[in-house]
């Protein structure tokens, strides 16, 4: 595609100027930054201690959910194109063939000389001159897969200049070793696939946007020496590389990238083979980063390597598939991954994972970045799929998780001319099928019956998210157009839990996400407007929300002053139609919904009464009071969250509430909601001060304290009082509308205050600034004056 800005490759339009992005320059960069930044926070990015592994979306074990020995993995790879897999073959088999010959006359010279002079004479040339290039990278190569031990000859031993200490003897360093030359196969495979591509895009018919050239990307350099991590062990036995796409121009060498954009995968490095485990682990979590900044990726793929072996693996919506092993010391094995790299020259890009329906237009700068974005709509009369283009300079929302449903925010509009003020918000999501409906029709049931009923109202009109369109996402699959899904982009892949289909929902833009917000006032405001249309929806319609998060809530600065804006509706359920299906992010549900998770009869689990009985409004208020918490504590804006990370460390209370297991979490806030004092240990650390940390103890005390059911540990003698709050359930909504019409009355003096107010320039002020009292807490609360050896704390 051709437009204003350049040319189209790997599904990336790059302009003419965009030579910063493919440079191969090597001197020091800084960390990679997202072209396309997400607004709102990312729990996932919040540091965390050395010990504790978050993979995906809770934590849990990768023994779980990974598959070993899937040969289908390699199979995933492959071009569509009978010509191309062709191609590929007889290019794999040409390469690995010069490899081995090259490889044998290395390893005859070697032999002959020390492993420093051998280099030296690669890397000068017999005549003083530079060389072939396939003749370092090949010296590179044998030190890696011959692992040859020291020369123990009488001239060896007295010769000065012996290799004693030229090749790991104990093994120490081997990820050193290991890391340079894995990059320099790269290399190898890349130069010659770079020549007998160009020779056939010259020739035709084959087009150079459909290959590319698989390259090392230099991260952190200091000279010539790789910076390779070791906060994960004492010991400096493991590393790590990536790798990425380049169009064929583009020069055969280590590329310096400022982007996340032309990342294929990462490479976790182990010294030893027993040491694979950790590699994997190491994977996953280097891995769970690229989601939130490729924001067309569908899924990921994954190298480790050791001493010996190289595995592939993919990482799906709901599980890791690892590949069988290609053992780099034999010819066999070197053939196999050359073949893998092959494939990813020739293959669509959709086999990356990459979504051809999602492409990033890359301009000058960062700033001038934009996505389009394919939206398939069905005509209603002929029944015919039109397929619609959208531009986005806005993710509000990204995938923040390695598993689950992948969901993506787009604040987007329908021209380039309006971009920089969107009208629709597209949500990309890989729903869950059951019984051959999806997530994404569920809410727009429920958005339908929302507008009918307050479409028209002046009061509700606007509260509610409007239903634009909605369908799944189409992709080629060789010469036919099929449904994107996990049945189609993992075919044979073994033990898919369960079927995800890919489809796009389009909705009416309000203006921004609260956690994209300007200050705390407009937050309260907008969850005081959400909560109280929500209410409305329960009395007139009798809807639950059941998903109620940071995303759910949007709200609209007008002349008239801020208005807060519901969606996210689908996995809502009607009141009386049983529990409902609990979300598949468990960060903000109810402490109902996280023990129905749990298997009867769990260890640890006192009561069942609770989680057996149907969901009520309060458990959507009790999501509220977590979204309130959590930005209250992270910071509400861009700004303050990277102050957070940067700066405060991990969450002492809340990361606890994003565990796999759903009575784990719900201990946690059982045990953190019980009382105003244990209340006070999550709010105390809370960035935003003031109005939100007020909210929050205020919606705790009516939800929480209510003077017949107070506190949220179940009794030694089985009484939970969570059970017994259901029976006030008209009492607490009334109260809790009270409360938040209060905390909205306030914000908007506060708002009105602060816009009356000049704002001029701050005098420094001379002294030792003084630190914030920390405030008291009170001697005697309700809570406390109950014997605390009537309730326990349920254990796991």
């Amino acid at each position: 595609m051709d437009s204003a800005t350049g040319d189209t490759w790997l599904g990336y339009e790059c302009s003419p100027s965009s030579n910063d992005y493919f440079g191969s320059d090597h001197k020091p960069i800084p960390p990679r930054i997202p072209l396309l930044a997400a607004e709102n926070f990312s729990f996932n990015a919040i540091p965390r201690s050395r010990n504790e592994y978050h993979y995906g979306n809770y934590e849990i074990r990768v023994q779980d959910i990974l598959h070993r020995n899937c040969s289908v993995v390699y199979e995933l790879a492959s071009p569509f194109d009978p010509t191309l897999r062709s191609m590929s073959s007889e290019l794999a088999s040409k390469i690995a063939a010069d490899l081995e010959t090259r490889l044998s006359m290395t390893a005859q010279r070697r032999k002959r000389c020390s492993w420093n002079l051998t280099r030296y004479i690669y890397s000068q040339g017999d005549d003083g001159h530079d060389i072939d290039p396939l003749d370092k990278w090949t010296i590179d190569i044998l030190v890696w897969i011959g692992w040859p031990e020291p020369t123990t000859s009488e001239a060896d031993q007295n010769d000065s200049d012996s290799n004693y200490d030229e090749v790991p003897n104990d093994y120490s360093d081997r990820a050193d070793e290991i890391a340079p030359s894995f990059d320099s196969l790269l290399l190898f495979v890349a130069h010659h696939v770079k020549a007998y591509l160009s020779e056939r895009v010259a020739a035709g018919p084959l087009k150079a946007e459909d290959c590319r050239l698989i390259l090392p990307i230099a991260n952190e350099e200091e000279g010539d020496h790789y910076i390779y991590r070791g906060e994960y062990d004492y010991y400096k036995s493991f590393g790590y590389t990536e790798c990425g796409m380049f169009p064929l121009s583009c020069s055969v060498d280590r590329q310096a990238v400022l982007a996340h954009h032309c990342i294929v995968a990462d490479i976790e490095i182990a010294a030893y083979e027993d040491e694979l485990d950790g590699a994997v682990q190491r994977l996953v979590e280097r891995t769970r980063t690229i989601f939130p900044n490729q924001h067309n990726r569908r899924f990921v793929w994954g190298l480790t390597t050791s001493s010996r072996t190289i595995h592939a693996y993919i990482f799906g919506p709901d599980g890791i598939w690892a590949s069988t092993v290609m053992d780099i010391s034999g010819a066999e094995g070197r053939l196999a991954f050359i073949s893998l790299l092959v494939n990813w020259s020739l293959c669509p890009v959709d086999r990356f994972g990459f979504d051809p329906t999602v492409r990033y237009v890359l301009g000058k700068t960062a700033g001038d970045t934009y996505l389009e974005i394919d939206v398939h709509e069905t005509d209603k009369d002929t029944g015919l799929v039109e397929k619609l283009t959208y531009y986005s300079k806005q993710c509000v929302g990204a995938a923040e998780r390695l598993f689950g449903p992948h969901a993506r925010y787009f604040a987007a509009s329908n021209s380039l001319e309006s971009m920089d003020k969107p009208t629709f918000l597209i949500k990309d999501m890989w729903s869950t099928l059951s019984s051959d409906t999806v997530d994404d029709a569920r809410e727009v049931s429920f958005l339908n019956v929302l507008h009918a009923e307050f479409g028209q109202s002046s009061e509700f009109g606007g509260s509610f998210s409007q239903f634009v369109s909605t369908g799944p996402v189409y992709i080629n699959r060789g010469d036919t157009v099929v449904v994107d899904s996990t049945a189609t982009a993992f075919a044979g892949l073994p033990d898919i839990s369960q079927i995800r289909q890919h489809g796009r929902t389009m909705t009416k833009w309000a203006g921004k996400m609260i956690s994209a917000a300007d200050n705390p006032s407009q937050v309260v405001i907008a969850i005081a407007d959400a909560m109280v249309a929500l209410n409305e929806a329960y009395e007139k319609c009798k809807i639950l929300h059941g998903n109620l998060s940071d995303r759910a809530i949007q709200f609209q600065e007008t002349t008239d002053g801020i208005k807060g804006t519901l969606g996210e509706f689908d996995y809502a359920s009607y009141s009386g139609d049983g529990t409902g299906k609990v979300p598949e992010i468990l960060l903000f549900q109810s402490i109902r919904n996280l023990e129905r998770l749990v298997e009867p009869g769990a260890r640890g689990m006192r009561s069942r009464e609770h989680a057996q009985a149907p969901n009520t409004r309060l458990d959507d208020w009790e999501s509220i009071l977590y979204v309130i918490c959590i930005l209250g504590t992270l910071g509400i804006n861009k700004m303050e969250r990277d102050a957070y990370s940067n700066g405060r460390g991990s969450l002492p209370f809340i990361k606890y509430w994003d565990s796999d297991e759903g009575h784990s979490a719900s201990r946690e806030k059982r045990l953190h909601f019980d009382s105003a004092c244990n209340l006070y240990d999550v709010i105390a650390i809370m960035v935003v001060d003031g109005p939100l940390r007020h909210l929050a103890e205020d919606i705790h005390r009516v939800l929480f304290l209510h003077p017949e059911c107070q506190g949220a540990l179940v009794s030694l003698e089985g009484v939970d009082p969570l059970v017994l709050r259901d029976a006030f359930e008209e009492d607490i909504v009334e109260e809790l509308l009270r409360v938040v019409e209060r905390h909205k009355q306030l914000a908007l003096v506060t708002l009105s205050t602060t816009e009356a107010t000049p704002t001029t320039e701050a005098e420094p002020i001379a002294g030792p600034s003084k630190k914030r009292k920390r405030k008291a807490v009170p001697t005697t609360t309700p809570m406390m004056t109950r014997s605390r050896a009537s309730r326990s704390l349920p254990k796991v």
